[in-house]
């Protein structure tokens, strides 16, 4: 089973270099995935991953959708 927790953790390892503070908060990663704050706290509350923007985020990202999901493989791809 997909854990949220681990998917959102590993899209704030990747943000973390675009954001100039240390700490990456949730309203971060809802803005990186073109989501409300007010919608990512209900799917957060839910744990339903948001897969459609995480497939956008992964795409304009060139990352592997399989590291953020499943943390398989290598996380960036050419």
């Amino acid at each position: 089973m997909i854990d949220f927790e681990d998917v959102i953790s590993r899209i704030k390892h990747i943000i973390s270099s675009d954001i100039p503070k240390k700490k990456v908060l949730d309203k971060d990663v809802a803005d990186t995935l073109g989501l409300t704050p007010q919608y990512f706290a209900v799917i957060k509350k839910r744990q339903k991953i948001p897969y459609e923007h995480i497939a956008s985020f992964c795409r304009d990202h060139h990352i592997s959708m399989n590291w953020i999901l499943m943390a398989q493989g290598p996380a960036m791809w050419i």
